[in-house]
């Protein structure tokens, strides 16, 4: 027969177990749940690292440009904006049916002005390497097209652009025709690096370009799949400077940039 004092014990004992039990399980769910916090923030850092390496420059032809409605974090402080206020004028609406008709001298040197309200860019052209995208900026600037455009995305982190060339302002305009890539194996494009100084074309694949291009204000890891097709100057590296530290509007580094940037004017002659 067991003894009271036994019996104490042994009731004693099982609850001690089932508390020990109680722990083991507490602690192993918690294992669990951070095993899955872990996961995801792993998928929000891997499918934030593909954003700036794939699709951060793509011009959408379904869809706008998702910085364009994104809603500013109540955390981001916004710097005042260091330009004028826009020329009067609006963006123009016209499209063309197919790519113009080549008239530049690809022997010869050409430079893109791009009058804005943060600072004259001038941008030395590539036209023997890029020949029909330079044809293109010759064409679409002879038409006023890039007029009083707005520039619409600046990125702050991974890669360092400002992109341009849109009426719509939207990341969905285009002159209605496409461009085939060019110059896809530039000099300057190493490791997969597109170096500060850099214009290229933005596109939603290959051969998709259109109007849209991005000014490289400093070394962005990208691959070789924008066509490269112009350098920019000193000065004008000065004032992309300048828009780069105002910042942009979501406070995560991919958005509507904080400066007013507007293309005034933009002009392509000899150089």
């Amino acid at each position: 027969m067991v003894s009271q004092e036994q019996r104490r014990r042994q009731l004693a004992r099982e609850k001690f177990l089932r508390q020990q039990q109680r722990r083991t399980d507490a602690r192993r769910k918690s294992r669990m749940r951070n095993s899955v916090i872990a996961s995801v923030l792993g998928v929000v850092v891997i499918g934030s690292v593909a954003l700036y390496t794939t699709g951060v420059l793509k011009n959408d032809d379904k869809k706008a440009n998702a910085s364009a409605d994104v809603t500013p974090s109540p955390s981001a402080s916004k710097a005042p904006d260091p330009c004028e206020k826009p020329a009067a004028g609006s963006a123009t609406k016209e499209k063309w049916a197919k790519e113009p008709a080549m008239t530049i001298d690809t022997s010869e040197k050409y430079t893109m002005k791009l009058a804005t309200t943060c600072g004259d860019i001038d941008v030395a052209l590539k036209a023997s390497a890029a020949p029909h995208t330079v044809n293109s900026f010759a064409f679409l600037a002879g038409k006023g097209y890039f007029d009083h455009t707005k520039c619409h995305r600046l990125t702050t982190n991974g890669i360092y652009v400002l992109q341009c060339g849109d009426p719509t302002a939207t990341g969905t305009g285009d002159p209605g025709y496409k461009l085939k890539d060019e110059n896809l194996k530039d000099e300057s494009l190493k490791g997969n690096v597109y170096p500060k100084g850099t214009v290229a074309m933005a596109n939603s694949g290959p051969n998709t370009n259109g109007s849209q291009f991005f000014l490289v204000y400093k070394d962005s890891p990208l691959p070789p799949n924008y066509t490269p097709f112009g350098t920019i100057d000193e000065a004008g590296l000065k004032v992309l400077d300048k828009i780069a530290a105002a910042g942009e509007n979501t406070g995560a580094g991919d958005g509507a940039p904080n400066a007013t940037v507007v293309i005034d004017k933009a002009t392509v002659t000899k150089s």
